[in-house]
């Protein structure tokens, strides 16, 4: 750094240091692995069984998450710019739109989400790779004791095992750096993808060619009201914030890209294609499981339930061990790194990337993910559609800010100088922080909880935490934003005459400093 970057070092480590220029190698094929590894896992797995089982039929749910993921590429992508043109993280990045000491407003909340998918995916794992030691060890691990935790839950000890052990190996294979998580989707990528094609073709071959029970069911909603006013908009929704976090930290990853082509190209086919391709196995697997192993398919949308199917004890292992595989590359990249970093941002003296590893990984397991996956109406109102509603606000100012303010132009050591133009007041830049209060407010006040067969199915009032607000629930993470977006314009409407006079200042690194860079995040 040069002597007139007058950064604090209580707000800059070396997680959080702006990515050298000769440390962004990341290209086109390196964000289409990143995407194919991310959307490949058994939550994802779930997402089409979760709005069938609120009455589509297998087209209609297909339909829904492409549209969902079509939504949410494009703030994904105008927040992205920002990483691989000032090669910096979204925690850093989102300093110059709350302020340096207001970015942790989002920056926390974010890193809560990430929290929850973090133990979320580490359960499904844990599901998958029970299954497969089951197989190998016989009735002993499968009839091992019951463990009851009191209100946590109970399960077989055995399960609880997997959980832990999960939970270590994937905070073990983080903390190796950004460089590990790449080649770690480079790998899973097409191993995953290729395992799902063939079992597709053998399911097809032992079906003779029968799509099965799923593909043939009707829709219970038609294509009327009951559909477009009913159950897409919560589907659509939640499907949105799905990825709805990702579209706030992609800069995490972006940072290390080659040039804006390479993430944009590469996010632009992997992220829509890789939803479809998956979401539409998911629903033909699963169907032709059903007709050939003559099973309610309803038993079959967990993976670990479907591969336990299959029969052979060679294919069930196998099948279970590419299921921990896919979560695992998902976890770590998704939901562990970004949140992990957040906190980094937050406590930059106290905390490091490492520690910040082991945090998400605790704070997600006290999350109890077992009991978010109990049922689909949990999974898509209570977890999904509250969160998608928080964080929308946070991507309308952010893309509100850098793109009709700053015109994508940002004073980078100034991200990490107090006083600087980005200290706003008191560090705190009240105006996006009412914004995102606001955009917030508006789409989970009506948060509710559906009843199914009398009975409340969630935490949330029937009718509403406050009733007038109900219907702006389904449309969660649109009304989040688009307030969020509106609510900031207005307030700094007078700012948009001068967005021309913003012009980007590097952050700029000696050459000693360029190769440490290059060392923690390794190509």
């Amino acid at each position: 750094m040069t002597s007139s970057q007058a950064v604090s070092r209580e707000l800059i480590n070396p997680d959080l240091r702006p990515v050298a220029p000769l440390a962004r190698t990341w290209g086109s094929g390196a964000y289409l692995a990143l995407w194919v590894g991310m959307a490949i896992n058994a939550a994802t797995w779930t997402l089409a069984s979760s709005l069938i089982a609120m009455g589509m039929n297998w087209f209609q749910a297909v339909f829904t998450i492409v549209l969902a993921n079509l939504i949410i590429l494009v703030p994904m992508l105008l927040n992205s710019h920002a990483g691989a043109k000032h090669g910096i993280s979204f925690p850093v990045f989102v300093r110059s739109s709350f302020g340096i000491r207001g970015s942790n407003v989002p920056a926390l909340l974010r890193a809560l989400v990430g929290c929850g998918w973090a133990g979320i995916q580490t359960w499904l794992t844990a599901l998958a790779l029970d299954l497969a030691l089951g197989v190998l060890f016989g009735s002993w691990w499968k009839e091992a004791p019951i463990l009851s935790l009191g209100f946590i839950g109970e399960q077989r000890v055995t399960v609880w095992f997997c959980f832990v052990f999960c939970a270590v190996a994937q905070v073990w294979a983080i903390v190796r750096g950004f460089g590990a998580v790449k080649r770690l989707q480079q790998l899973s990528a097409p191993l995953i993808s290729i395992s799902l094609i063939i079992l597709l073709a053998y399911l097809l071959f032992r079906s003779k060619g029968d799509l099965g029970p799923v593909v043939e069911q009707p829709s219970e909603v038609g294509w009327g009201r009951d559909f477009w006013l009913g159950v897409f908009p919560p589907g659509l929704m939640a499907n949105i914030a799905f990825w709805a976090t990702l579209s706030l930290n992609m800069p995490d990853f972006t940072r290390f890209a080659k040039d804006q082509k390479s993430q944009r190209r590469g996010q632009i086919i992997g992220l829509p294609l890789s939803m479809f391709a998956f979401s539409l196995i998911a629903v033909l697997v699963t169907s032709t499981a059903a007709a050939v192993f003559q099973v309610d398919p309803t038993s079959l949308w967990s993976p670990d339930a479907l591969v336990a199917t299959l029969g052979n004890p060679v294919v069930v292992v196998i099948g279970a061990l590419i299921i921990v595989l896919a979560n695992f590359s998902t976890n770590v990249a998704a939901n562990m790194a970004g949140p992990a970093l957040d906190m980094t941002n937050a406590f930059p003296k106290w905390i490091n990337f490492r520690v910040g590893v082991c945090l998400v990984m605790l704070i997600g397991t006290c999350m109890f993910p077992w009991r978010l996956l109990s049922n689909p109406e949990s999974y898509v109102f209570v977890w999904l559609g509250f969160y998608g509603g928080v964080t929308g606000a946070i991507g309308g100012v952010m893309v509100v800010d850098y793109w009709l303010l700053k015109n994508a132009n940002l004073d980078v050591p100034a991200l990490f100088t107090p006083g600087s133009k980005y200290w706003y007041r008191q560090g705190f830049n009240i105006k996006a922080l009412l914004a995102f209060v606001i955009g917030a407010f508006f789409a989970v006040a009506g948060a509710y909880s559906p009843e199914v067969d009398g009975a409340k199915t969630g935490p949330f009032p029937v009718d509403g935490f406050i009733p007038i607000f109900k219907t702006l629930y389904d449309y969660n993470w649109v009304v989040s934003f688009g307030v969020g977006f509106a609510v900031y314009l207005l307030l700094n409407v007078t700012k948009l005459a001068k967005r021309g006079q913003e012009v980007t200042v590097p952050f700029r690194i000696e050459a000693e400093e360029t190769r440490e860079v290059s060392d923690r995040v390794p190509a």
